[in-house]
Order: structure tokens, then C-alpha cells, then sequence
């Protein structure tokens, strides 16, 4: 018997031990399957790929294979454990040497189809180590910058993709929706020298909002690894802290960003700064030197941003001396011809001049965000219970207050009418019974925020009443950045109504009110004569009181009184244009003659233009293009006589 256990005990651990390496073996061979690098997606290049770390996985279940005394069962059971411990743990972030992020070569996007093949990868690394080295380029003439031509962003790992942003607005495609949310994205650091300014461009010019940006002068200051007088620029921190010489000559810095077709050295030139900006990042933080190749902490949104506590969205206010300068070479260029000179316009991220005390707003500054929320989510009902619709609290209290309503309910707040109200939803699935959350309808972001009318009120303004009245719909809650990037979206389409319906703005036929030269003559000759008096020439003197003699039709023989020079020192300037229609009104009555269909398809286009343009993740139920349109056409019908207002 003795003889017969201790055969059994070694069959079993012979088992065992043989079914744990064959495990062992299976999940090596999986883990060792490898992801394409970046270079062989993006374009295929001589330089070395990041080094791969152990997998994981392998040392647990090493680990677990060293107890063969437990049955096969149990073994198999701890290897899967343990597996799926592993899955659940974050992508360990690949951390690759300056040398090898910056041999990466750039992949050029100019199509929705381009940027689609690449995400997928950015996506990935952007999970494991969510920091972006931005850049821009544009062109300049005669010192007047254009709008942004190039927008370079890199990866830790150094795939920098080069956005060509003129090709979606010429091509009338819109921006895709991930490069949108990625740039506006709070959880995603976008790192670079002057990544704010360069933000407040891309709003400008094509309204997408940057957020999250780290400006890498603060870094390289809170970090004590620069001084201000060996420079700050992105050419004197490469150098200085990666010991890498940066291409900033004339012939690149003012070449033409906007040719249809980039040279080699335009690519690569746009990309150094997007992969030098990730990897000052990396340095100033030595994340090379904590863990190795591979570092799996200290990749977490929350960690970078704790480093970087103080610092996010925050212009850059340095002393303007050395390179910092607005002349410092490293940030200015685009020109299409090489000038005699640089002026200070010519520069993109310029460090500005603390004796002029420069105030850069943020964006969406100037715009006053509500102090109260917009929704109260309180009801009415009729006198038999039905509901008719949210409402504030403010009026549902008036309806206490007058007597003629009766509280239903606290929470939530209801109020049942005692009169029967004009008109009642056709059904129960209507919008303006929804509750509605106190939130940006685009971003989510729940503080700061504002109205915005969809349909814009200079041409709501002008619309009949019965398409205006009591209509909330195109009322909606977005962030102060978030409008703000609304509003320049709107600019494009203004203009496109505006060139469609002749209907110009801000030429002569669009300006309510016109600068009178003569008057301003008038005026200017008096206060000369009040200012100057008896210090004027003789000459000089009687001409400007002739001027006035003239306008006032005063009898040249009469001396000018000091109330006429007063009266005239006081001349209104402006006149009245009677040619003016407002440019909201031209459309308007241009889409009126087309009946109550045309103007429903105005509508219609501005609510699509808003979807198409800010891409809303959270927008409320039932919101929709043709909202009311169907009550309308069954109410009023198509032949309702249009009174625009």
C-alpha cells in the first residue's frame, strides 16, 4: 500500500507539472503575438522600434506553475485567475528613447477616410498614456497670419499624424468626430511651447476647441531644468535638455504651408515639433529613467495631471528677454515670400511683453455663464391631470401666487392649473414634457455654461409669431468654449446664406447707420476753433469758421457765437441709412416667399448645420430638426398668410 500511494503521488505531480507547462507554453505563444509597430502602419522606416517589455501575464503564472502540489484542476483554475486579473490591468505605456520617437516619419491626413485608418492606433496609445505633443503651422502675408494650414500631433511612442486642415474646409467635409473629441477631450494633456495660443487659433479659424494644454515653458521652470536666460524657446529646450538641434531656417520656417503638395522636409520639419514637444514631456519628468523601456504607472490622466496641478490651459507669461522674445526664430515663420523683415505678427506662440500688460482671455471669456440653473423640471398639469409641460419654478409659483393654480407635488414640483389652458400636446411623447439636465449639450461639462439659440435671433426675430411663440426647442445649454466654437461654425453658414440670398453683411447696403464726412468735417473744424482759438493762423482760422458758417447757414458777415462752435463741436456724425435692411431680414424674407415651407427649411438648416458642426453627445430626448413642423403644416397649412415681423 505504501509503494501504491507514493506511485500515485507521482503520477500526480508528473500530470500536473506537465499540464502547467503546457499551459505555460499556449499562453506564451498568445502574448507574444505583437502589434504592428508604429512605423510599419504609418510608413516604414530604418529606426529602431520600442523596446517590448516581458508580458505580464507570463510571471503570474510562472509563479502560480511552482505550486505542483495542487491537483491539475486547481492549477488551471489559479492560471485562469490570473489571466484575468492581468486583463484588467491598465496597457503598461510604452516609453521609448528621444532617438527613437523622433525617427518616426509623420503620416499626412487630408480625408475623413485617412484619419479613420489611424485612430484606431492613436486610440490605443492615447488609453495607455493620454499626452499629445501639438503643434501648428500657417502662412502669413505681410505679416497678417492666415487661417492654421497644419495641425501635427505625436504619441508617446513618436507617431505624429499631420492634419491638414484646409483640405476639410475647402473639400466642404466636415471634421471627423474623433479628431474633434480628442482635441477637446479633458482627459488627454496636449503638450507644446504656446499649445494655448495655438487652441485659440483653431477656435478661431475653424472652431474646434483645444482644451487641456500644458504649456512646456511652465514644465521646464517648475522643473529648474532651464533658466529663462538660456531661452525657453521649443529650439533652445530641445537642445539644452534632449541635446537635439532643431531645423529653423528661413526656407523652411515662411515656406508655403498651404501648397498642395508638402516636401519631405516640410513633413518633417512640421513633425519634429509635435515629437520634440512629447518628448521634452517625457524628459522633463524622466520617465525614462523610472521603470525602463516599459512603465506601467504613473500613465493615469489623474498622475499627469497632478504633475502638472497649476498649470493646465494657462497662457504663457515669461520675461521677454533672449530667444523668448517675439523675434525669437523658433516661432516665427509661414510667410510665403522671405521677407526683409520679421514683424510680430509673422509668429505664432510669441511670449508677450509684460510692460504692455497683455491679458489673454481663455476661451469663451466675455461670455457671462448663468449663475442658476436653466431647468427646473417643474410640471404643469391641466385641471384633469394631464400634463402640459416643464416649466421653472419661477413661473410655476406665479400660478400659485395668482390664484390660479393649486400645488400638486414638491418634488417633483407640480402645479395643476384651474382653468383650462389654450392649447394641450397632441401626445404624451412630447419634448416639452421631458425633464432636461443643467449640462453642456455637447461636451457634458455641468458649470459655466449659457443659452444658445440654434436658430440664431437675428433671423428668429423675423419670423411669424405663430412660429415663435412659446417655443423652447432651439434653446439650448452649452459650455462658454463650447459656444464660442458654435459661433464660429455659425460664421460660415451666415456667410453662405449671405452670398446665397444677397443679403450681404457689413458692407454699405448692411450698416444701419453711416459715417456723414461732411458732418465730421463740421465737427473737427469746431473743436479745432475751441481748442487751438487765437493759436491758429488767420487763414487757417477764417476757413474752418466759413466751413461752419456754411453748414450752419449762419450769414458769412455774422461772427460765429461760442454757442454755435459748442453745437457744432457736439455734431452727430452718424446718419440713418435708408438703404439698410438687416441682413436677418433679407433671408428671411427671401425664404417667406416660399411660404411657411420655406421658412421651416431655414429652420430645419440651421438645426442640422448645429449638428453637423459640434457633433452634441447630450442633446435632450426627443430634440429634433423638424420639431413642430408637422403641427405647423396640420394647423396653419402650407398657404398660411406670412407677416414677418
Amino acid at each position: 500500500m505504501p509503494f501504491r500511494g507514493h506511485l500515485t503521488a507521482v503520477i500526480t505531480t508528473v500530470l500536473g507539472a506537465t499540464l502547467g507547462g503546457l499551459l505555460i507554453w499556449r499562453v506564451y505563444r498568445t502574448k507574444r503575438k505583437r502589434l504592428p509597430s508604429v512605423q510599419e502602419v504609418a510608413d516604414p522606416v530604418e529606426a529602431p522600434c520600442p523596446v517590448e517589455a516581458p508580458c505580464p501575464v507570463e510571471k503570474n503564472f510562472t509563479a502560480v506553475a511552482h505550486h505542483n502540489d495542487q491537483p491539475p484542476h486547481l492549477l488551471e483554475k489559479e492560471f485562469q485567475a490570473a489571466e484575468h486579473q492581468t486583463a484588467q490591468l491598465p496597457p503598461p505605456v510604452q516609453i521609448t528613447s528621444s532617438e527613437q520617437l523622433l525617427a518616426v516619419k509623420p503620416v499626412m491626413v487630408s480625408s475623413e477616410e485617412e484619419w479613420q485608418q489611424l485612430w484606431p492606433l492613436m486610440q490605443k496609445e492615447l488609453s495607455a498614456f493620454p499626452v499629445l505633443g501639438l503643434d501648428c503651422e500657417w502662412v502669413s502675408v505681410k505679416g497678417r497670419p492666415s487661417a492654421v494650414a497644419l495641425l501635427q500631433m505625436a504619441t508617446c511612442s513618436g507617431l505624429c499624424v499631420l492634419v491638414r486642415l484646409l483640405a476639410f474646409r475647402t473639400g466642404q467635409q466636415p471634421f471627423p468626430l474623433s479628431l474633434m473629441e480628442v482635441l477637446r477631450d479633458p482627459h488627454i494633456l496636449k503638450v507644446g511651447v504656446g499649445c494655448y495660443e495655438d487652441g485659440k487659433r483653431l477656435t478661431r479659424d475653424y472652431g474646434l476647441s483645444l482644451t487641456c494644454t500644458v504649456d512646456l515653458r511652465y514644465l521646464a521652470l517648475r522643473q529648474r531644468q532651464a533658466t529663462v536666460n538660456n531661452g525657453l524657446s521649443l529650439k533652445s529646450l530641445a537642445e539644452d535638455l534632449l541635446n537635439v538641434s532643431l531645423d529653423k531656417s528661413l526656407e523652411l520656417r515662411c515656406s508655403d504651408w498651404e501648397a498642395d503638395q508638402l516636401t519631405l522636409k516640410q513633413m518633417m520639419y512640421a513633425a519634429r515639433d509635435a515629437q520634440v514637444s512629447i518628448a521634452l514631456f517625457l524628459h522633463l519628468f524622466d520617465f525614462h529613467s523610472e521603470a525602463g523601456p516599459e512603465y506601467s504607472s504613473g500613465g493615469s490622466y489623474s498622475e499627469l495631471a497632478a504633475r502638472c496641478q497649476g498649470l493646465v490651459d494657462v497662457p504663457f507669461r515669461g520675461r521677454a528677454d533672449g530667444e523668448d522674445r517675439a523675434s525669437d526664430g523658433d516661432r516665427r515663420r509661414r510667410m510665403r515670400k522671405t521677407p526683409t523683415y520679421e514683424s510680430p505678427e509673422s509668429g505664432d506662440q510669441q511670449v508677450p511683453d509684460p510692460r504692455k500688460n497683455n491679458k489673454r482671455k481663455p476661451l469663451g471669456v466675455g461670455y457671462s455663464a448663468r449663475k442658476s440653473p436653466l431647468y427646473d423640471n417643474c410640471f404643469l398639469h391641466a385641471p384633469d391631470g394631464q400634463p402640459l409641460c416643464t416649466c421653472d419654478k419661477k413661473k410655476a409659483k406665479w400660478y400659485l401666487d395668482k390664484g390660479i393654480g393649486v400645488l400638486q407635488s414638491e418634488e417633483p414640483f407640480v402645479v395643476r392649473l384651474l382653468f383650462e389652458p389654450s392649447g394641450r400636446p397632441d401626445s404624451q411623447q412630447d419634448y416639452y414634457l421631458t425633464a432636461k439636465e443643467n449640462l453642456c449639450v455637447v461636451c457634458g461639462k455641468e458649470e459655466s455654461y449659457i443659452r444658445k439659440n440654434i436658430v440664431p435671433h437675428e433671423y428668429r426675430r423675423h419670423f411669424p409669431t405663430e412660429m415663435k411663440d412659446h417655443n423652447s426647442h432651439d434653446i439650448l445649454l452649452l459650455c462658454t468654449s463650447c459656444h464660442a466654437a458654435s459661433n464660429v461654425h455659425d460664421g460660415y453658414l451666415k456667410q453662405s446664406l449671405a452670398e446665397e440670398f444677397g443679403a450681404p453683411q457689413g458692407c454699405e447696403e448692411g450698416v444701419r447707420l453711416l459715417e456723414d464726412s461732411d458732418r465730421r468735417r463740421v465737427r473737427s473744424a469746431a473743436r479745432a476753433l475751441l481748442t487751438a482759438g487765437e493759436g491758429l493762423p488767420e487763414q487757417r482760422r477764417e476757413e474752418l469758421q466759413a466751413l461752419i458758417k456754411s453748414f450752419l447757414d449762419n450769414n458769412e458777415q455774422q461772427e460765429l457765437t461760442d454757442e454755435e462752435l459748442q453745437q457744432a463741436a457736439g455734431l452727430e456724425t452718424r446718419i440713418f441709412n435708408e438703404a439698410y435692411v438687416p441682413h436677418g431680414l433679407k433671408v428671411v424674407r427671401a425664404g417667406a416667399e416660399q411660404g411657411l415651407q420655406g421658412l421651416m427649411d431655414l429652420e430645419r438648416r440651421w438645426r442640422q448645420h448645429f449638428l453637423l458642426a459640434m457633433r452634441p453627445r447630450h442633446l435632450p430626448p426627443l430634440w429634433a430638426v423638424d420639431h413642430n413642423h408637422s403641427k405647423f403644416l396640420r394647423k396653419y397649412g402650407e398657404d398660411l398668410l406670412i407677416k414677418l415681423n
